[in-house]
């Protein structure tokens, strides 16, 4: 039995509408639900290649930290992510490469053992913002720091970004909490606070300048420490380490 031409070319109009409305239908169900996907990620991570410090360093930060905290209640605690650490290099990168990142500087890593170095903490300083001042104790400059630190900016350059925005850094206030010293100073990094400028520290908070000063002209007693690890963060605000991203390895 012969099949009307127009009646064929009909249902095949229908089938075409079925599946085009089905296509769409999945296509709002599927736009309904969040995505982790990288291209709906911040193209450009600000990261912190950082060592982690011991139990003595952290001892003496977190008693630095309270104390600065106890005169200037709106700074930060350090905790779980608000991390003590020794900053190898503070930089936008691609977020693409991030995995890329890790596997170079574990490449670096595997060929050194830093928890063999005994670093010294030497003093206190901090880092001048209108009438505030970030802290932090020094960390002695050492031979073993300066050549990590150049091996690790080498390894990254790669995947480096010119700069970043406040969408780069981990915050809980939507980027207000991102100052815009620090872009200026992640931007920068490798030639404000490397090779010669390297000033290896730990930050252990904030303050008025004006109380940071009399702390400085204080007596300090200087200690050893080791380091106990390695890590990839995500900065946040005043140049913390908010967000670990990846552990990383030192050599047998």
């Amino acid at each position: 039995m012969a099949i009307d031409p127009r009646k064929r070319k009909e249902a095949a109009m229908f089938r075409h509408a079925k599946l085009s409305a089905a296509l769409l239908i999945g296509n709002l169900v599927m736009a309904s639900f969040p995505t982790t996907s990288q291209a709906d990620e911040n193209p450009v991570t600000a990261v912190d290649i950082a060592l982690e410090p011991d139990a003595t360093m952290l001892q003496h930060a977190k008693a630095a930290n309270a104390r600065l905290l106890g005169v200037f209640p709106k700074g930060f605690a350090l905790d779980d992510t608000h991390q003590p650490h020794v900053t190898m290099l503070q930089q936008f990168v691609l977020t693409a490469d991030l995995d890329k990142v890790y596997a170079a500087v574990d490449k670096v890593l595997s060929d050194e053992k830093p928890s063999d170095w005994k670093l010294t903490a030497s003093k206190y300083y901090y880092i001048p913002d209108a009438e505030f001042g970030l802290a932090g104790i020094v960390v002695a400059p050492t031979p073993d720091l300066a050549r990590l630190q150049r091996e690790v900016i080498d390894a990254v350059a790669p995947f480096k970004a010119k700069s970043g925005t406040p969408a780069a850094f981990m915050s809980t206030e939507d980027g207000k909490d991102i100052q815009k010293s620090l872009i200026e100073y992640v931007t920068n990094f490798t030639t404000i606070a490397a090779g010669e400028k390297f000033n290896p520290h730990v930050t252990i908070g904030v303050a008025t300048q004006a109380y940071l000063k009399g702390m400085l002209a204080e007596p300090f007693e200087a200690f050893t420490f080791l380091p106990t690890g390695a890590s990839v963060y995500q900065l946040g605000t005043f140049g913390t380490a908010r967000k670990k991203l990846k552990d990383l390895h030192f050599g047998p």
